[in-house]
């Protein structure tokens, strides 16, 4: 944890026995969930450095962890091609997310926490629904691995990213590809929306 105006690490959070692949804040900023190649993902108090729980279940590496917009819920993505639901107070695994072909690359919440939008190396995105885990959109189209996928602020839309050198947009409801962004000469790596943008990086 790092001071933004002097650049002073403020806190270490040590634990995991793999690399980190990825690390995010709870709403209220109280709380950070890391995934790690060690097949876990952990919560820990922000201030204290100090490990809360453990979210062990995936059979392979984890390679994101998110919370929910309310914080009450992580979502994890695994190599082991299923993303995963949990309760951020106990650490109880609620729902697994499987249909995926490949590795899960990432796995998002939408803007109202009642869906998630993972992303694979089977070329594809799907939206689930978190109560009963039902895929509900395959989102198909790209000529290579998904690196990234993400919601609209509005949860409308859907934007993804690709090693097939583009980004495409895509309507959340009917999963329909509405434009394709081209001009990257090698992969996309992520791809944001911001106020009438959409901001691809490759």
């Amino acid at each position: 944890l790092w001071r933004v105006a002097t650049g002073e690490c403020l806190r270490l959070f040590e634990g995991h026995l793999g690399l980190v692949s990825s690390v995010a804040f709870s709403p209220d900023g109280t709380q950070v969930v890391t995934a790690s190649l060690d097949e876990t993902a952990k919560i820990w108090r922000t201030h204290a450095g100090d490990t809360l729980r453990t979210l062990r279940g995936h059979g392979d590496e984890v390679c994101s962890a998110v919370f929910s917009p309310d914080g009450s819920l992580v979502l994890t993505a695994s190599v082991d091609r299923t993303a995963r639901v949990w309760s951020a107070a106990t650490g109880e695994v609620l729902s697994t997310l499987s249909g995926h072909g490949d590795d899960v690359c990432s796995a998002v919440f939408s803007p109202d926490g009642a869906q998630a939008l993972t992303a694979s190396d089977d070329t594809t995105a799907r939206l689930w629904r978190l109560g009963t885990g039902e895929c509900l959109r395959v989102f198909a189209g790209h000529g290579g691995v998904v690196t990234s996928a993400m919601f609209s602020p509005d949860g409308w839309q859907v934007i993804t990213a690709s090693r097939d050198h583009t980004a495409k947009l895509w309507c959340a409801a009917t999963g329909e590809c509405m434009s394709t962004l081209e001009g990257h000469e090698d992969q996309v790596s992520s791809a944001v929306f911001a106020p009438d943008l959409v901001v691809a990086l490759e």
